[in-house]
């Protein structure tokens, strides 16, 4: 009766309703990624024991954007082939993640990185692992492709693949490489790698190779900070020959359209917050549009943002937390961003997905921890605490929204009624 009720009445009042309630019901749901509604951040489902372990490391397949791999710094690997709705678990026991990377020329084939333990890979997405020949006992920071060549990151330097399962030295051995990047794909390839050892004049150094690592060369730019954390190198602009480079420090973002010789700076005055730039994403085939984000340093000043004009301006996508540990983007014009916040003041660690459209950011509402707010919480046991636990827990934006949906409904079938009196 009662849905026939609402079913039968057609006001503008009522459509708007129901439209609202649509969406409050698909968030508080867990959407599937597939179906994630333009430009709104969605929760998605906690890794399986991550308790408060943070997530530093985020790959998702070229080819298929639902096919997703993690890992937290206690070293185990999950895959989730649904876009983040379940999780399981594909590997264990090496030491902490620190990056994972899909090869867009090699399909099905994913490398990651470890702290100490070198890196391990796959060739069939991510399903199942096995330890590659090469890097054991190093710190793989990074990855970089080429159609040739692969090249990692690592606290000796740069190593080499051609199938990403046996590695050899390539090169600035005495270099911890933080960051890598490859700013020519075809033969001569061309690498660029950032470490974080001061170099002369106190100018980060950055090392330009043009022959595939078999060569390299010391770059001192102006860039302000004393570590490079993050490079990425983007499409060929129309018509162009060098490949924009974006490089991201413990002080700042910076951009470079002479392979690294010159750097535009892109943080401070109106532009970006002056943080550390961990992460750096282009979309596809467009060489002026990419993501930045940062876990701001323990300042508060992290977040991530988009540029579609080349770094001339940004714009916040208002993430539901504002330290960034990890970002993949996969590859679409109208892309899935998926991303690991962590907050340090209570280590609450959560996943999102947000599917860019290009509109202006939605994220549902999350309850600011206590120290935060300052909110004095009720003691263990006492009146309340059930629910403010909820609030805490990383479900929180669940519990929100289907208490919103429930206000929704209840709101709706009020304000029928009374117009079906009339």
């Amino acid at each position: 009766m009662i849905i026939g009720k609402l079913v039968s009445l057609s006001s503008p009042r009522l459509v708007a309703t129901l439209a609202a309630l649509y969406f409050v019901l698909i968030a508080a749901a867990g959407v599937p990624v597939t179906a994630l509604p333009g430009s709104t951040w969605v929760a998605l489902k906690p890794l399986p024991n991550q308790g408060s372990s943070a997530v530093f490391a985020l790959a998702v397949d070229p080819s298929n954007d639902q096919v997703v791999i993690a890992g937290n710094s206690q070293g185990t690997l999950l895959r989730s082939a649904d876009g983040g709705s379940t999780w399981s678990s594909v590997h264990t026991g090496r030491p902490g993640l620190t990056a994972i990377a899909f090869s867009p020329y090699s399909g099905g084939l994913v490398i990651a990185g470890t702290r100490g333990g070198g890196a391990i890979a796959s060739s069939d997405d991510g399903a199942t692992w096995k330890a590659v020949s090469g890097l054991d006992g190093r710190t793989v920071h990074a990855f970089g492709f080429s159609l040739t060549v692969m090249a990692a990151g690592t606290d000796r330097g740069v190593y080499l693949s051609q199938d990403g399962f046996a590695w050899t030295q390539s090169g600035l051995s005495a270099h911890n490489i933080g960051a890598l990047a490859v700013a020519a794909i075809h033969t001569p390839v061309k690498l660029i790698a950032g470490s974080d050892a001061s170099a002369s004049g106190g100018s980060v150094p950055l090392f330009v190779s043009a022959d595939a690592g078999v060569t390299w060369s010391l770059l001192t730019p102006a860039i302000s900070g004393t570590v490079i954390v993050k490079l990425a190198a983007g499409p060929l602009p129309p018509k162009g020959t060098v490949r924009p480079l974006v490089a991201g420090t413990n002080a700042g973002l910076f951009q470079s359209a002479d392979n690294g010789a010159t750097f535009t700076p892109l943080s401070g005055g109106d532009l970006l917050p002056t943080v550390d730039y961990t992460q750096v994403a282009f979309v596809t085939t467009h060489y002026n549009r990419y993501y930045v984000a940062s876990d701001g340093g323990g300042s508060g000043l992290g977040g991530l943002w988009r540029t579609t004009d080349g770094g001339n301006t940004f714009a916040t996508l208002a993430p539901p937390a504002s330290s960034i540990s990890a970002l993949a983007v996969s590859n679409e014009e109208s892309p899935i961003l998926y991303v690991a916040t962590f907050r340090p003041a209570d280590h609450v660690a959560a996943l999102w997905a947000f599917r860019d459209t290009g509109g202006a950011p939605v994220g549902p509402v999350v309850t600011p921890t206590p120290v935060v707010s300052g909110v004095r919480t009720s003691p263990s046991g006492g009146s309340g605490s059930g629910l403010l636990s909820a609030l805490r827990s990383s479900q929180a934006p669940y519990v929100g929204l289907g208490l919103a949906a429930l206000i929704v409904i209840g709101l709706a079938v009020v304000a029928n009624f009374r117009g079906s009196r009339r």
